[in-house]
């Protein structure tokens, strides 16, 4: 498989982020994940010490394996003395907490896991890092689906209710319950200050997703397959966004919790401009102007649970703190996305650090701060 890059070195940006992450010891929970590959890439490029907590990738194929190779070893989240022992051997200074069970759908068919996953798993990491002197930062991503969805069509903000109808819903605001004890109860010590916040972002596409139940990677395979192609929720509505608009969105809230300040901390939503709103159904029309669908089926499977209809995030508060913008507008992220399944497929290639490379450009044009090395 080629990877579309010389050397990672070349790629290499110190002034990304303010420098904060090269030689910079940093653990990331579920790097053999869709999102968790994606940042293992990304802080590897920016010259970081990157140590993974994981199961084996879930999915085949799995990005993680194309990109980095086979994982050398296994940690579940769940198992507290396993995960500690990871900590005090690697002494992280920067935690980025990924790991989870990421699926609707999955969370009703095995609950018990996604609770025991989603809530004790965060509740062990949590606990490593303050049984850890080295960690000063921490990042822990949740969900956009935190929130108590009414079916309004409103925009949540940080400080709506917390809730969920569905068990993976209701595990992420716990999630975000747990992480907020912990900051008040443990880390804003004096003599042991950790600085943590949460990060909610939008539905997140890009390449190397092959995950069960996303529209996605259920359009891939199908069109792969050459197999009838079904959307079960053609008028739900999503924030969707590129995968590095929200990875880096993490990098920035994590470089400003290292610099130790505190108006940093807490949550935050990480979400499209309000034209990135869009239907399932205009996704897969605007996938299919790049990599055409075979027989489209629109209409409720009956196999599938529900899921919220509409799903919308006020981001003001990371647009006036932290000066954030997507980088990659709706229709851009769509062809990004398509472009890489059909040079995976047909191509036998991997565009990763390529597609890295062109996002980073685009956020210099743009004159984004944490891309320009201001701090």
């Amino acid at each position: 498989m080629e990877q579309q890059q010389s050397t990672l070195e070349n790629l290499v940006n110190k002034k990304l982020f303010g420098n904060k992450y090269y030689m910079r010891k940093v653990l990331v929970t579920g790097h053999s994940g869709f999102k968790g590959a994606w940042l293992y890439l990304w802080l590897k490029q920016m010259g970081a010490e990157v140590c993974g907590i994981s199961l084996k990738p879930a999915t085949y194929p799995s990005l993680f394996e194309v990109l980095h190779g086979n994982l050398e070893s296994e940690t579940d989240i769940t198992n507290f003395e396993a995960v500690k022992k990871l900590f005090t051997e690697f002494q992280p200074e920067i935690v980025f907490h990924l790991a989870a069970q990421a699926i609707v759908q999955d969370s009703y068919i095995e609950p018990q896991n996604t609770f025991l996953t989603n809530i004790q798993g965060t509740v062990n990491v949590l606990e490593a890092c303050r049984q850890t002197a080295s960690v000063k930062a921490v990042v822990v991503v949740t969900s956009d689906k935190c929130y108590q969805n009414s079916e309004t069509e409103c925009e949540f903000a940080e400080t709506d209710p917390l809730g969920g109808n569905d068990p993976y819903s209701a595990s992420k605001a716990a999630a975000e319950m747990v992480t907020h004890a912990y900051s008040a109860s443990f880390f804003a010590k004096p003599d042991r200050k950790i600085y943590c916040a949460t990060a909610r972002a939008g539905n997140v596409i890009g390449g190397g997703d092959w995950a069960e139940y996303r529209i996605i990677p259920d359009m891939v395979k199908a069109i792969s397959a050459k197999t009838e192609f079904k959307i079960r929720n053609p008028n739900a509505i999503r924030p969707w966004q590129h995968v590095l608009d929200s990875l880096s969105a993490y990098l920035h809230i994590g470089q400003k919790l290292w610099e130790g300040k505190p108006e940093f901390e807490g949550a935050w939503n990480f979400g499209p401009e309000n034209h990135a709103y869009f239907t399932v159904e205009k996704l897969v029309a605007e996938f299919s102007k790049h990599w055409k669908a075979g027989n489209i089926v629109m209409g409720i499977d009956s196999k599938y649970f529900s899921e919220a209809k509409v799903l919308k995030l006020d981001s003001s508060k990371a647009k006036r703190l932290l000066n954030r913008q997507s980088v990659w507008n709706f229709s851009e992220t769509v062809e990004r996305t398509a472009c890489w399944y059909k040079k995976f497929y047909t191509e036998n290639t991997i565009s990763c650090a390529n597609d890295l490379h062109l996002y980073i450009e685009k956020a210099k044009k743009l004159n984004l701060n944490w891309a320009t090395g201001e701090i």
